[in-house]
């Protein structure tokens, strides 16, 4: 990692939030996630953290989002010592860092190539570790990408912000160009979309989501291949709702949520096999 400080252009500031979310987690004393990679990043950034809008409960549910993520993606190589990861949309995020995989592993971290240019100066190379800038649903980028071995698609804040068609051709594309895999991401109800769309235009970010998915089946409709492995309820996952719950009553609160079927579809955590 270069020593500098690195200056951000204002439209590169979009992709800070996620990492200052892992960034404080990783100085709390109850860490959730322990992303010290992230915190050394936030270092070598010039930008003004404090003054950054992150969503409320940001420091944990996103270092708990992620820690997630990561023991799907451990399991999934522990199974598969000999494999290819997409980590898509990757924006800054060190998921390849903090699960240092094997030498049989192949990352490919994806992302518009600004995303990408700015990576190179915050993270360092290693060996297996490949970048690619592109958009996730031009298909191009798959081309240079053998497919030999079985993969492992991660995209972590990522199908939302997708059309649904785009999305659906960009898996059914990988699922024909590998022998076997696993596709996990998070889904958002479609109610949950245009929440978090008005909340944003509210507050005045540029959040264009689009993709809702109420029943995670119907991708499998799209998607021939794939078959759904396990969906979790996110907003109801124990961990998350004991570190929000801050006094009787909000603990009180998230148990009578937790058991509307509707507020535990408006966040899960997706796991597809094929």
């Amino acid at each position: 990692m270069e020593t500098k400080k690195v200056r951000l252009t204002k439209e590169k500031e979009t992709y800070l939030a996620t990492l200052y979310g892992k960034a404080m987690d990783a100085t709390a004393p109850n860490t959730i996630l322990g992303d010290r990679f992230a915190a050394d990043a936030v270092a070598h950034i010039d930008y003004d953290f404090e003054a950054l809008k992150l969503p409320s409960g940001g420091h944990i549910t996103l270092p708990l989002r992620a820690r997630h993520f990561d023991q799907w993606t451990r399991a999934f190589l522990a199974r598969h010592p000999a494999s290819t990861v997409l980590h898509l949309g990757c924006g800054l995020d060190t998921r390849i860092y903090r699960i240092d995989p094997g030498p049989e592993v192949r990352w490919y971290d994806v992302d518009f190539p600004d995303v990408l240019t700015l990576r190179e100066k915050l993270y360092p190379e290693r060996e297996g570790y490949h970048r690619i800038g592109a958009s996730v649903t031009d298909l191009a980028w798959l081309d240079t990408i053998p497919g030999d071995t079985p993969v492992l698609v991660v995209a972590e804040g990522l199908f939302m912000y997708l059309r649904e068609r785009d999305g659906a051709a960009m898996l059914r594309r990988i699922t024909e160009q590998f022998p076997r895999g696993e596709v996990v991401f998070d889904g958002y109800s479609a109610a949950m979309v245009r929440l978090v769309s008005r909340l944003a235009t509210v507050r005045g970010a540029k959040v264009e989501l689009v993709w809702g998915i109420d029943d995670p089946h119907d991708l499998e409709k799209q998607v021939p291949k794939l078959r759904l492995v396990e969906s979790v309820a996110f907003l109801t996952m124990p961990d998350l709702v004991d570190r929000l719950s801050k006094s009787w009553f909000s603990g009180v609160m998230h148990g009578v949520m937790g058991r509307l079927p509707f507020y535990r579809n408006l966040v899960r955590h997706l796991r597809y096999a094929f």
